[in-house]
């Protein structure tokens, strides 16, 4: 392949070609600073660059194999890290101006276990206001724009991550989850991701001058998006390898012995309270009937108590957000990221004082009734969203934008409260009014199965295939 398109590999392609000495990491990691430079300032994905630094790395592991030292699993792969983790030398801002001079005394362990598996960072992205939005925009760097297209939004709050990755700015993006973080990006531009489940990979900013709320620590989770679910098998075992500094962190492998297993899966096809568009059903067939075709026994059943698993879960949330971090947005925040807060509180009124520790108790209860049902049915085809995904700033439109874009995604927070693992794949390319996008929809696991999740998505990617090429074909068009 010419060099200067290296830039189109996936980390796998990337890993294989770096270690049997067929190409530089010099190589690939120049490729994609090109590829940055020349399309990032029109998306302004990646907000801190940090070429010079990778550049340096890629030239350091080149001279280490050559040496022969032993190549890690992600040798020579371009990745970017969100802004809201931390990593060492850097500023932590959450997409605040307040912090943007918070530097990072050391590497979150995310950023560590990456950096030590041969991985290079050439960015860090972008993320909305205290990473609490499902579209990524902010005083200090501004919009994210979807390479699709202005149309959609880039998704939040890893929309950076997301909106990087599928434009070619590396094989891999780091972002995080708490209430559907990591699954928006994925969905708004097409990409693969999977929300690990609680305990999955251990999470701690060294920054930080606090603990995190309980329900922050139980429901926030770390992963990455990628354009090919293959790289996700890549890189899973690598996101879980332990940290003493994450106390409550499940020592488990990624690997559970899924490869020869077909399991009895379930579909669901509806959202409570939302008619679901067509396309998403198209979605859901498409997915269904790949599965079907490897020998998995696909039946049309709803999970238990989405709507109370979801209202509760995200009132909860909400109460602990009012308390803890109530008084940093209203001092902090915009004029706009404290009408979305406001907005927040209407529709999902925080549950308070006994209230809240009761619907904290019945968590149990939830989580409970869900493992009983996945022990029969090890997966659950379903929505992300009911409909296809949203225009820039919906969310600033009153009720009726936050209901679209928040209060449609029960399947997203629902599974957060819960702290089970869910991917989001996209299916299907469609070509709606304002312009293209991909229809994504989600599989949500059993309790540490992240493993047949990323199986599942791989056996559907198999017959349906990525979108990244269809995406660059219309960037090129639109003058990337």
């Amino acid at each position: 392949m010419d060099k200067s398109n290296l830039w189109r590999l996936s980390a796998s392609e990337i890993v294989k070609a770096t270690t049997a000495g067929e190409i530089r990491s010099i190589d690939v990691v120049t490729s994609v600073i090109d590829r940055m430079r020349k399309i990032n300032p029109k998306l302004n994905a990646v907000v801190i660059d940090l070429s010079e630094q990778a550049l340096e790395t890629a030239e350091h592991l080149d001279r280490d194999r050559e040496n022969g030292k032993e190549c890690g699993p992600l040798h020579g792969v371009p990745i970017t890290i969100k802004i809201n983790v931390d990593q060492k030398g850097y500023p932590t801002s959450n997409g605040v101006s307040a912090l943007k001079d918070l530097i990072a005394p050391d590497d979150a362990p995310i950023v560590k276990n990456l950096k030590n598996a041969g991985a290079i960072i050439i960015g860090r992205t972008n993320t909305p206001e205290f990473s609490f939005r499902a579209d990524t925009d902010n005083e200090l760097h501004g919009r994210t724009n979807n390479p699709w297209g202005d149309h959609v939004s880039a998704g939040g709050s890893s929309g950076g991550a997301g909106a990087a990755v599928m434009s070619g700015i590396g094989a891999m993006g780091h972002g995080n989850d708490i209430g559907g973080s990591l699954r928006f990006p994925a969905a708004a531009n097409g990409a693969f991701t999977v929300k690990p489940g609680l305990g999955r990979v251990p999470a701690w900013n060294p920054s930080q001058n606090a603990e995190r709320g309980m329900l922050a620590q139980s429901m926030s989770v770390q992963g990455l998006l990628t354009r090919d679910p293959l790289d996700l098998d890549l890189a899973m075992p690598i996101l879980f390898k332990n940290d003493p500094v994450d106390p409550f962190h499940v020592p488990l492998p990624y690997d559970m012995g899924s490869d020869s297993q077909k399991c009895k899966i379930a579909l669901s096809r509806e959202t409570p309270g939302f008619e679901t568009h067509p396309e998403i059903y198209k979605g859901l067939e498409l997915a269904a009937k790949a599965l079907r075709d490897v020998g998995h026994e696909v039946v049309e059943v709803d999970p238990p108590f989405l709507l109370e698993t979801a209202s509760a879960g995200y009132r909860a949330l909400m109460g602990e957000v009012s308390e803890l971090m109530g008084p940093d947005i209203r001092k902090f925040g915009s004029s706009e990221i404290n009408l979305i807060f406001d907005e927040y509180f209407k529709q999902f009124k925080p549950y308070t004082g006994t209230e809240l520790l009761r619907i904290l108790a019945k968590r149990s209860y939830y989580a409970r009734e869900w493992s009983v049902f996945l022990t029969k049915y090890p997966l659950v085809l379903c929505p992300f969203l009911p409909q296809p995904f949203f225009k820039p700033g919906r969310d600033l439109e009153g009720q009726e934008g936050v209901r679209e874009v928040l209060g449609s995604a029960l399947w997203s927070y629902s599974i957060n409260f819960l702290g089970l693992p869910a991917g989001c794949f996209p299916t299907h390319l469609v070509q709606l009014k304002p312009g293209p996008q991909t229809i994504n929809v989600q599989l949500i696991g059993q309790r540490w199965r992240e493993d047949l999740i990323v199986k599942g998505m791989n056996t559907i990617r198999n017959r349906l295939g990525t979108f990244s090429n269809e995406l660059w074909s219309i960037m090129e068009k639109n003058n990337y």
